[in-house]
């Protein structure tokens, strides 16, 4: 299966919940100006295609020389376990350079799956959480 990765586009909406509703990441997908408001104010999108489907997402926020945080990752469920994460994550990483620190929060159903990736846990995070 070929996998093609993209940097320069930023999907159309109903795509982007497809992929999240078939991934399993929580957020709010009934609420789909949310999530267009989501993608206008980030500022690195890579994105993977399997043929003209999008079947994987990675949404960040950075100002590429000191932090960068991945908020969003999701791969629809039939590609799971395809490598397709691992390489949104370092396509994300070579965009912001080793001078920049990627941060996430795992969601709990992810917890296990970041430290085979490359990423170490961390004890020095605080977090004031969203009402909504």
């Amino acid at each position: 299966m070929e996998i093609t990765y993209k940097t320069d586009i930023t999907p159309d909406i109903n795509e982007i919940i497809d992929v999240y509703n078939s991934s399993g990441i929580n957020r709010p997908t009934d609420d789909k100006k949310r999530i267009a408001r989501m993608y206008e104010n980030s500022n690195l999108v890579v994105t993977a295609w399997h043929n003209n489907m999008l079947v994987g997402i990675s949404r960040s926020l950075t100002d590429y020389c000191y932090c960068c945080y991945l908020s969003d990752l999701a791969v629809r469920k039939e590609y799971q376990k395809e490598g397709i994460g691992k390489q949104l994550i370092a396509i994300t990483r070579k965009k912001i350079g080793d001078q920049t620190t990627l941060i996430l929060l795992a969601a709990p159903s992810a917890i296990d799956y970041y430290p085979k990736v490359g990423f170490q846990k961390i004890d020095n995070g605080y977090i004031i959480k969203r009402l909504m």
